[in-house]
């Protein structure tokens, strides 16, 4: 049994080995412009750099969580924190593209193992029901937190340094992460003794990576692109095949048997179409903040504080409470009501709608988020055994990575293709620049700054309405798709107990 201090101490630690990778990739967003100076990397190359990061974590979150359960997730948390300082110093001083990119993959490599072990960690150290689902609200609203704090940082430092630092920052905390950790995580025998099937880990690669390429090619090309459903197809064969081996061989990378349980299904569900909604609105925000509005990046990212610090205290504070007064099911859809009706207010927001007229929602969207995902994710690691918590753990994040790559393509679908219906170019822009107007509000930002003064006000101010009407609609898509999740939870969580004792989560029938 932990003692109270070294409990809160390996919570502590994990806390902080999850905020770093977020903040970096966040921060990474506004170090593109000054390395983009610096390295004249192509359009392929720039997209590479921020997405080999994306597709390396997720494409081994399965992996890594399995490996955690074999060797022991301490030792592999310890290992990934060491990677990812060394991967960070790397990134800062890369000379070339090429070698950012690769660099950012091996950063990808480097989290895909701390954020299961993460949850691992604390899933073993607080095996009271009550203290775990107050220790995973904290642990949620620090991730949230930490998307909100990444555009301050990296604005913070790209004003006074080099696009270098935003990475450079990682390596002293790692490192004192790495020391801290080796003293005080607790260590544990690691559930499997077998060897890993080897075969099993490029097929959940293959299938993982498959489905995010083609949710992101369908994203920036259409979903009429050739590659979008050979992707898709190519994934979702993988995947099927995996997990057709998980039931036949000894030593699985994952127990697909896991999937029986209510609790763990329903959360795991619960948990990707949340993201989906909630992923794209901090996008569309960043943007109408920083685009619409005019706001620098670091302002945009103050901006959105108010409903991280929300989502912390709807996670610590009140998810566990209402646990013991509504149940686990209740809970979740009065959260996503919560989130549902603050995306219905934001329909409100527009140009000249003031700050302080938006916080109520953004609280409210805060509050209710963090809700809901503190009592799906506690559940997902209640339901299991703690020697499996790794392996569902990692069933979790890649669920909530391929629903937050969805709702960035689809919502996003949405928003552009209202804001293009909508756009209405003035008369005498030339036609090149009206086409790239048309694109994006960036690009119609980018070739108005080019036109003479009447012209250039002209099209910003309609791209800028037209961007609000998309944003709109995109909201609109998400406050309907929280209040679906809502009634989702409702059925496929009823009869979940309360309080999910550490006992339970061990026999192998908690939920049929």
């Amino acid at each position: 049994m932990e003692t109270s201090t070294r409990k809160w101490a390996t919570f502590a630690i994990c806390a902080l080995l999850a905020l770093v990778p977020s903040i970096d990739l966040t921060a990474l967003n506004q170090a593109v412009p000054h390395l983009a100076a610096d390295l004249h990397p192509s359009a392929t190359q720039i997209l590479w750099i921020a997405d080999s990061y994306g597709f390396a974590l997720a494409g081994l979150l399965i992996t890594m969580g399995g490996v955690g359960d074999r060797i022991g997730h301490k030792r592999l948390l310890l290992t990934g924190t060491a990677l990812f300082a060394a991967a960070s110093a790397a990134t800062a001083y890369a000379p070339s593209a090429g070698l950012l990119i690769a660099a950012r993959a091996v950063l990808g490599v480097a989290g895909a193992t701390l954020m299961p072990s993460c949850l691992s960690l604390i899933r073993r150290a607080f095996t009271d029901p009550r203290e775990r689902t107050t220790a995973v609200g904290i642990f949620a609203g620090v991730g949230g937190l930490a998307v909100g704090l990444g555009p301050v940082v990296g604005g913070a430092l790209l004003d006074h340094f080099w696009w270098g630092s935003v990475f450079l920052i990682n390596v002293p905390i790692m490192l004192v992460a790495l020391v801290a950790g080796a003293l005080v995580l607790p260590g544990a025998r690691p559930a499997a003794t077998g060897r890993m099937d080897l075969l099993s880990v490029p097929l959940s690669i293959a299938g993982v990576l498959g489905l995010v390429y083609a949710v992101k090619e369908a994203a920036a090309h259409g979903v009429d692109e050739p590659r979008v459903p050979a992707a898709a197809l190519a994934g979702a064969v993988a995947l099927a095949a995996f997990a057709v081996r998980q039931t036949r061989v000894a030593e699985p990378l994952i127990d697909v048997r896991l999937f029986h349980r209510a609790a763990f299904s329903g959360s795991v569900a619960s948990n990707a179409f949340a993201m989906f909604a909630l992923v794209a609105q901090s996008l569309i925000f960043s943007l109408f903040f920083q685009l619409a509005l005019g706001w620098s990046p670091l302002r945009a990212g103050l901006a959105g504080l108010p409903g991280a610090l929300a989502a912390m205290v709807g996670g610590a504070a009140l998810a566990p409470p209402l646990i013991s007064a509504l149940g686990r099911a209740r809970v979740v859809a009065l959260g996503m009501t919560v989130s549902a009706t603050a995306f219905a207010l934001f329909l409100g927001v527009g140009l000249h709608t003031s700050y302080p007229a938006m916080i109520p929602a953004m609280l409210l969207s805060g509050l209710g988020m963090g809700m809901a995902l503190t009592v799906t994710s506690d559940t997902v690691l209640a339901s299991v055994p703690a020697e499996r918590s790794g392996a569902a753990s990692a069933i979790s994040e890649t669920a909530t990575e391929l629903g937050g790559a969805l709702g960035m393509a689809i919502l996003g679908s949405v928003l552009n293709a209202v804001y293009r219906d909508a756009l209405d170019v003035p008369a005498g822009v030339p036609a090149p620049a009206a086409a790239t107007a048309r694109d994006s509000l960036a690009g119609a930002v980018q070739v108005a700054a080019g036109l003479p003064g009447r012209l250039s006000s002209g099209l910003t101010a309609a791209a800028r309405a037209a961007f609000v009407d998309g944003m709109h609609a995109a909201l609109l898509c998400s406050a309907s798709l929280a209040a679906l999740v809502a009634v989702f939870a409702l059925v496929t969580l009823r009869g979940v107990p309360k309080v999910i004792p550490d006992r339970q989560a061990a026999e192998p029938d908690l939920e049929k």
